[in-house]
């Protein structure tokens, strides 16, 4: 099987609030150093690692630092990581929007990129004529785009306003248009960004399905970036996973995944200050499979809750308890545990598939109930259940499904 992209030694640097060199001199001076000598860039200097977390520390940043691999032809790849990892900048360099600071890319075949909802619509032309701009932009003659017109229409179920200027449409209809276009042209490579949590969940599956009609039926080459991890396993075979600017994973899209959410894991422990309290919460945690505190989850894992309480005096009919809540805040159940002297260490177990993908919030309470509180969690712990592929919620969020998947007797 041939290669249809090669990445390398791609790096991208940044300067950090300024565009130019501050003088037209040495504007002049990398112009003529880079693009009639052929050398590299004088102004280019070390900069410092892209963590968008810690202040910086020059005024250049690596955005993508030493960028190496390669991607086969027929290949759906997904690309991964956090918010400033460098995803979209990689799928930005691949598309030509902006050039590497240092290395190559080579690509074989006609790209067709889906970016940014609207990128290349003109929002005084019409659906129908952004069709034909954009069809032109990826080299596709007139004749081809009319051959394939109505079914560009009918895919991105926007027929009603196709003739209405695109600058009345909302963002799902203008990223459901443009990913219509960018689909049906027929491009060897296919990129696309998070563009697609844009729209609705009907919408997402119809996207996903053709994809996987690009990718297996045309043997046609697909990089897809997104935060949904259903989405990303279901339909890519391998994955590259980005942290600070750098290839930190590549493999089996599985394995990607999973390393994805161990390393995205934080340390999320509540330690209560009431220590001269007669009972009060010693440490309250989330574990793994390994005894770790952490705050993500996949789907088909248990979550443990462990709660160890420090004791001076024991009270009788002393509870524990804990409300989890949904990202609104708003809560979704109580579990009840009542203690034993002796017994200051408890775990509640979440059974796995039950959480439904998404973000919620621990709060626990150490009381007797109806009578005195005894330590209260004055903080949410964050507690984030990550979609692996499962049936329930490979297109949509728990906004459509509802929060739990919930065991039905059906007779």
């Amino acid at each position: 099987m041939s290669t249809a992209i090669e990445f390398n030694n791609i790096s991208k640097q940044y300067r950090l609030g300024l565009v130019s060199t501050r003088t037209l001199s040495n504007d002049l001076k990398r112009w003529w150093q880079m693009s009639i000598l052929g050398k590299e860039d004088p102004f280019l200097k070390v900069g410092s690692v892209n963590d968008r977390s810690k202040a910086a520390d020059s005024e250049y940043v690596w955005a993508l630092k030493d960028i190496d691999f390669k991607v086969e032809q027929g290949d759906v790849v997904g690309i991964i990581g956090k918010n400033g990892a460098g995803k979209s900048t990689l799928l930005k360099l691949l598309s030509r929007v902006t050039g590497p600071t240092t290395g190559t890319i080579g690509a074989r075949g006609r790209i067709g990129s889906l970016l940014e909802v609207g990128t290349g619509f003109h929002p005084e032309m019409t659906g129908r004529e952004n069709i034909y701009l954009n069809g032109a932009i990826l080299g596709m003659s007139k004749h081809n785009i009319a051959r394939k017109l109505d079914e560009i229409i009918d895919f991105s179920g926007c027929e009603r306003y196709i003739d209405t200027p695109v600058k009345r449409y909302s963002s799902g209809m203008t990223v459901r248009l443009g990913f219509a276009v960018a689909a049906h042209l027929d491009p060897e490579i296919l990129v696309v960004d998070e563009v697609l949590a844009v729209g609705d969940a009907e919408f997402q599956k119809k996207a996903i399905g053709k994809m996987q009609d690009v990718s297996s039926g045309e043997g046609r080459t697909v990089l897809f970036v997104s935060h949904n991890m259903g989405s990303i396993a279901q339909l890519c075979k391998s994955g590259v996973m980005l942290s600070n600017g750098q290839v930190a994973y590549m493999g089996g899209v599985r394995d990607c995944i999973s390393r994805y959410i161990s390393e995205g894991a934080t340390d999320e422990v509540f330690i209560s200050e009431n220590v001269d309290n007669d009972m009060f919460l010693k440490r309250i945690g989330m574990l793994d499979t390994d005894g770790n505190y952490v705050s993500d989850f996949a789907y088909d894992r248990d979550v443990k809750v462990r709660f160890e309480i420090g004791c001076n005096m024991f009270v009788e009919k002393a509870t524990i308890s804990f409300t989890l809540f949904d990202y609104h805040q708003s809560p979704l159940f109580t579990s009840h545990h009542q203690l034993e002297k002796g017994h200051l260490t408890v775990d509640a177990i979440v059974p796995k598939g039950l959480l439904l993908p998404g973000n919620y919030f621990v709060v626990p309470i150490l009381h007797v109930p109806n009578v005195k509180m005894l330590d209260v969690c004055k903080s949410f712990l964050p507690l984030t259940i990550t979609d692996t592929g499962s049936e329930h919620t490979q297109y949509v969020s728990n906004k459509e499904l509802g929060f739990f998947n919930m065991p039905v007797t059906w007779e």
